[in-house]
């Protein structure tokens, strides 16, 4: 008992001290109701500060509230000094620009941002209201700035907030130009803000100078020029943000680009913070894109497009047999590469190692060269090491980059733009998405994709089921022998296993308590009978998931 007091008042000491330093009026009221609540609340004032956020290759994220383990003005604060602080190290010259979101907190941790840059004698540029990611990732580029801040949780609950970090060329070079950060830039900059001393010496400047209009109007007209301004524009499209900022931007880019206005659910059309819609505000995630289907039935859509949140992310769905089907990642980044394909789009092609292998095939059959690399658009924009320069990337998790030369991120605009061009030309000809899914399998097999998620409350059965699996690997799979049975970088943690008919990547997962197995099955096709080869391979990767949970000791 004498053990728990100690602890409890080493907790309260900890408290205390971090409300002497705490910037925010209400954050401390929040706290001080916390202690006052002791010793009851002590589980939750113990989560408040269980550590700080970690600096890692995405930023901060995480939930909205006071304590070091949560995002606040206070944590905010002192990664913007350890930022402005490292970058000055690094020798970077140049403004800051920062961009965010509409969720609680972002245009405050935002100023906040530009008033610790300005404090240091930087100039910070902020943009001219909540707008999305890719327009920030394009605005490091288009501006030369020496980095860029983007205040966004993307998909993550109402009660979440993040911090992401983008350099420019003079730090990042040409490949990371407008790229999110990575190993060691992070480490560094995770060092620079745990040297950061008590808030009260941080100077604080003006909130630096809110950008025009000028360069939103820049971004999509850079977007609009992704599609062909000679191709046919008869689509209808049905489309909704998620309660996000993507609407306004979207809207702009087709209006641009020629296409008609989308039809957008009403419910979902302005920013919420609140997300009262939906569940999860991530159209992967079941009922998310209720409202949208809705919508595209009862108006005669031909397509419909979904943007997650802060409109990186694209997800695209489509009639079907009387309903509508949400395509998966991986068929929308193989329609969009093969689309860029048939247009004489020659470069780079890129995924990463949890995406479909179809990309790869198709690439090999095209003489186009093709890159995988780890998870993370981080990776795929320097895909190839600059080689050969990069055309188009995707990952499964509805991640597409279409012109890399002008946001070297995901962008869930300029991939709606382009399915939409697809799905205008196919509509042209008589023919859908799903004809043209169809006709890829045709020629290079089904590739049947799934996933295995396992989430624990002790992440060390995650390591116990990774050590599990490299000491007794399967010798086959579905029957087929096991040719390849590799740790790709084992400092990712990472194992791939693959036989003449399937590959399997299990990795934990990089956000949440998981540990994700990534299926794949490739059917071929007989006798030009798709549906059969389809119904095969779904069987195939339902026995496939049992072997893997067995191999796991699920």
């Amino acid at each position: 008992m004498a053990a728990d007091t100690t602890d409890l008042d080493d907790l309260r000491a900890r408290a205390e001290r971090w409300l002497d330093d705490d910037p925010d009026p209400a954050d401390q009221d929040e706290l001080r109701a916390v202690l006052a609540g002791l010793p009851g609340s002590a589980p939750e004032l113990a989560d408040r500060f269980a550590g700080p956020l970690t600096f890692g290759t995405a930023g901060l994220r995480g939930p909205l509230r006071a304590g070091p383990n949560g995002m606040n003005l206070a944590v905010v604060t002192q990664a913007a000094a350890g930022l402005i602080g490292w970058l000055a190290a690094q020798g970077g010259e140049g403004p800051l620009v920062i961009g965010y979101d509409a969720r609680h907190g972002s245009r405050a941790f935002a100023e906040r941002t530009a008033q610790v840059a300005t404090g240091a004698g930087r100039p910070a540029l902020l943009l001219p209201r909540p707008l999305p990611t890719p327009v920030l990732a394009f605005a490091v580029r288009h501006l030369g700035a020496v980095a860029g801040v983007m205040v966004t949780a993307s998909h993550n609950p109402p009660q979440d907030n993040g911090y992401k970090v983008y350099l420019g060329a003079q730090l990042g070079g040409e490949l990371g130009a407008g790229a999110q950060i990575v190993p060691p830039a992070d480490a560094g900059i995770e060092a620079a803000i745990r040297a950061v001393g008590p808030l009260a010496g941080v100077p604080l400047g003006p909130a630096g100078q809110v950008l025009g209009d000028d360069l939103v109007t820049a971004y999509v007209e850079r977007a609009a020029a992704v599609v062909d301004p000679a191709g046919p524009r008869d689509l209808k499209v049905a489309y909704t943000p998620l309660h996000g900022v993507g609407a306004a931007v979207l809207t702009a880019a087709f209006a641009r680009a020629g296409f008609a206005t989308p039809g957008v659910v009403p419910e979902q059309a302005e920013p919420d913070p609140a997300f009262p819609t939906v569940n999860f505000p991530n159209p992967e995630e079941p009922g998310a894109v209720d409202k949208l289907v809705a919508l595209a039935g009862s108006t005669g859509a031909d397509i419909a497009i979904a943007n997650d949140p802060d409109a990186d992310r694209c997800a695209a769905a489509v009639p079907a047999d009387g309903s509508w089907r949400m395509l998966r990642g991986d068929e929308v980044g193989a329609l969009l590469a093969d689309h860029l394909m048939r247009r004489g789009v020659t470069g780079l092609y890129a995924t990463t190692i949890v995406s479909s292998t179809l990309l790869r095939a198709m690439a090999a059959a095209r003489g186009l060269p093709y890159d995988e690399t780890l998870t993370g658009f981080k990776w795929i924009v320097r895909a190839g090491g600059g080689r050969e320069p990069l055309v188009f990337g995707y990952e499964e998790a509805l991640g597409y980059c279409v012109a890399p030369e002008h946001v070297r991120d995901k962008d869930g605009i300029t991939a709606a733009l382009t399915v939409a061009e697809l799905a205008a030309g196919l509509k042209a000809e008589g023919r859908t998405l799903t004809d043209r899914l169809d006709e890829l399998a045709a020629e290079f097999g089904v590739h049947h994709t799934d996933q295995l998620s396992a989430r624990v409350e002790d992440l060390r059965l995650i390591a116990e089921m990774m050590t599990r699996i490299r000491a007794a690997t399967p010798a086959s799979l579905l029957g087929h022998p096991v040719t390849e049975a590799s740790d790709l970088l084992p400092e990712a943690d990472v194992v791939i296993l693959r036989t003449d008919a399937a590959r399997v990547v299990i990795r934990p997962s990089g956000t949440e308590p998981k540990l994700k197995a990534y299926l794949e099955v490739v059917e071929p096709v007989t006798d030009g009978d798709v549906p059969a080869a389809r119904h095969r391979a779904r069987l195939a990767v339902a026995d496939l998931r049992t072997e893997i949970a067995a191999a796991l000791g699920l």
